[in-house]
């Protein structure tokens, strides 16, 4: 499929800009099989991501004494599992920008968003909207993060919700927030199933200096308010655990204490809470658990009362820093910033196996379990690893010789998984082979 004409490209410009350079004007970009070049523009500045609270994401260094070998160099031609389509961008991917994990291929960037139809990689849609305002004081938007649910992306401008269907333009609504929840600036923290959460930090008309901050609930099928309440002093919505778990995690400071706090996502009632980190750099809700660092560089497990049912941590002599994990019904997987990944039992934290990447990881490397496999993303040149999930083996590794300095970044449907670096986006088939 080639780029669209000129005048075409003139049309579909877009108005998502997060630095001053330029890609106004610029075309969804190219679907190839399985490689190919397309046109590349300038590069961007490197955004802090959403989803995950990363205090300081550490830079990709190579020469380190850890003992994680540097990636091979770049080969000539893809390596793996052949790609059923490849889709060249006009320019650099955003994902950075994506709360949360999108089921589907999107290609986000400055220019805008398109999405791509999963069997040919065609673009079904371009999305733009205009970005955040951090320059106005105190105001709306000042983050600005991309939710996914259901075939829809959200997003807030102004005191209202935004809501784009990702095939259908005439599915796209706005939504002015409901006026006991303020005019703040507002925040959303993710959508469950049907269900759209966020917050409002509202000033009041007299603007104080001491915001109070307001939650609410949106069904998305009729736009209705299911409530909105207001927080105590000094905690904030991070993000819904689940449809199938209905519950909302939040983050409360009490005094110099930090607690994890979770609440029924039905009527906001307090279930549970826990003491954890101050900083808490990341949180990571599983299916049976709710994992947290533990303090000194490891994993807390917090059971479904909030009970500590295990940690772990760097034994004696070692020097590394868990990451954010993921999990499925059986394990979590831990990735360590030393680029060893290790599996654990979900209910004891027994370590059942390891696996040694010869790349290190940083909080930017958002790796993926589906169908019983692991997808780890590494550096631009280091790839995709594909593990076996119960035993830690390796399957298969996938690099690609598009050019380019990015981490990978990973998201699946049924079928593919979508991996895409720098200008590229690529399907590869889900499993071992």
């Amino acid at each position: 499929m080639q780029s669209p004409s000129a005048g075409q490209r003139s049309a579909e410009q877009g108005s998502w800009q997060w630095d001053d350079a330029g890609g106004a004007g610029a075309a969804p970009g190219d679907v190839v099989g399985g490689g190919g070049e397309g046109p590349r523009l300038g590069r961007r500045g490197l955004l802090v991501g959403a989803g995950v609270l990363a205090g300081g994401a550490a830079l990709w260094a190579f020469g380190r004494s850890d003992g994680a070998a540097p990636p091979k160099p770049r080969p000539a031609a893809p390596e793996g599992p052949a790609p059923a389509w490849t889709y060249r961008g006009a320019e650099a991917m955003t994902p950075e920008r994506l709360a949360n994990r999108p089921d589907r291929p999107l290609f986000p960037s400055r220019t805008g968003l398109v999405v791509l139809d999963p069997a040919s990689g065609a673009p079904a849609r371009l999305i733009t909207f205009d970005p955040p305002r951090p320059d106005v004081p105190n105001g709306p938007d000042s983050v600005g993060s991309v939710v996914f649910g259901p075939d829809r992306l959200f997003t807030t401008v102004q005191g209202r919700i935004e809501s784009r269907h990702l095939t259908d333009p005439g599915g796209d609504w706005s939504l002015p927030l409901p006026q006991e929840s303020g005019r703040g600036s507002v925040q959303l923290a993710g959508c469950d199933g049907g269900t759209l959460y966020g917050s409002v930090l509202d000033y009041g008309s007299a603007k104080t200096t001491s915001p109070e901050t307001k939650v609410f609930a949106i069904r998305v099928s009729d736009r209705s308010v299911l409530w909105s309440v207001p927080f105590g002093a000094g905690e904030n919505l991070l993000a819904p655990v689940g449809a199938a778990r209905g519950l909302l995690l939040c983050r409360r400071r009490v005094g110099e204490r930090t607690e994890v706090v979770v609440r029924d996502a039905a009527d906001v009632r307090e279930l549970w809470k826990a003491p954890v980190d101050e900083n808490l750099r990341w949180y990571a809700p599983g299916p049976e658990n709710v994992y947290v660092p533990d303090g000194t560089g490891g994993v807390r497990a917090l059971g479904p009362n909030g009970e500590s049912r295990w940690t772990a941590g760097a034994a004696t002599g070692e020097q590394w820093r868990a990451l954010p994990p993921v999990a499925d019904d059986t394990r979590v997987y831990v990735p360590r910033d030393n680029g060893l990944l290790t599996g654990h039992d979900a209910p004891t934290g027994r370590q059942v196996w390891s696996c040694r990447l010869p790349f290190p990881l940083d909080d930017r490397s958002r790796p993926l379990v589906s169908k019983g496999v692991l997808y780890v993303p590494g550096p631009a040149a280091g790839g995709v690893w594909a593990i076996d999930a119960a035993t830690g083996r390796q399957l298969w590794t996938f690099r690609d010789a598009v050019p380019g300095k990015d981490v990978w970044s990973l998201a699946a449907d049924d079928t593919h998984l979508f991996a895409g670096h720098d200008d590229a986006l690529h399907a590869l088939p889900l499993g071992a082979s």
